[in-house]
């Protein structure tokens, strides 16, 4: 099993990452995916994966900080992206729920990342809330190889045009609330072979260890939301989601 989506440079780790590591490694995660949203987290995503051979890295700036957006962070972040471990450019993307950064900001900042992971040949891990339209527009218009949709929360009138474009979605613990029917339904009408599963650790615990911190090792709680939606076996899942994070990563 792979937690696709995780933030393992988050302070909440500091004190006992080796053993959220070995709690994952024990329930059967073999690769984990840490994920940055700041050229200083992706520093030190980049040095703690140099740590570990089975987790990989991203590089990138979260919408959140797209307002200290300057000239040089691109060029920054391609040499962050030639270290080893280092297999997509993300978390970018739009987030017009919170505006911490103002529109424009963000979507210069998308723009530019998502131009550089086209020009890397990187894979494009996408933030979008209450932006849809202007994430399509954009992803349309720039035309990147591959990306997944993090977190998707989206209704599957909205979201489908991502999958018909061979993009993937990746679900995480929100899918098992109660109230996630509409997740659900998103899971249920989405091809398997277009799905991932993630933590994003610390935040969003699933159930049952909802308003506790989050950590790798309680992705297998998404993957039996998947199982129970789609009417399958935990094992293919676990078998088909993990093959879809190695191939989109390429790890």
């Amino acid at each position: 099993m792979i937690d696709s989506h995780c933030h393992l440079t988050d302070h909440s780790f500091a004190d006992d990452l080796s053993n959220v590591l070995d709690r994952a490694r024990n329930v059967g995660v073999t690769k984990i995916v840490t994920i940055a949203d700041s050229i200083e987290e992706s520093r030190r995503a980049v040095e703690l994966v140099k740590l570990h051979s089975n987790l990989y890295c991203t590089v990138g700036i979260h919408p959140h900080h797209a307002k200290s957006w300057k000239e040089g962070d691109s060029e920054a972040l391609r040499t962050l992206a030639r270290e080893s471990h280092v297999v997509g450019i993300g978390e970018i993307g739009l987030d017009y729920h919170y505006m911490l950064s103002p529109k424009e900001d963000q979507i210069l900042a998308f723009r530019e990342q998502l131009a550089l992971a086209k020009a890397l040949g990187l894979p494009a891990v996408i933030h979008t809330r209450e932006a849809v339209e202007d994430t399509w527009s954009i992803v349309s218009e720039i035309d990147p190889s591959k990306i997944v949709i993090h977190c998707c929360t989206e209704a599957w009138v909205d979201i489908q045009k991502f999958v018909k474009r061979g993009s993937l979605l990746s679900f995480t613990g929100i899918a098992t609330f109660p109230k996630s029917e509409v997740i659900r339904d998103t899971i249920k009408h989405c091809p398997l072979s277009q799905i991932m599963i993630e933590t994003d650790a610390p935040y969003l615990a699933p159930v049952p260890y909802r308003g506790k911190r989050n950590e790798p090792a309680f992705v297998i709680e998404i993957a039996r939301v998947v199982a129970e939606v789609k009417n399958l076996s935990l094992r293919e899942v676990d078998d088909v989601t993990s093959l879809n994070a190695m191939v989109f990563y390429g790890c």
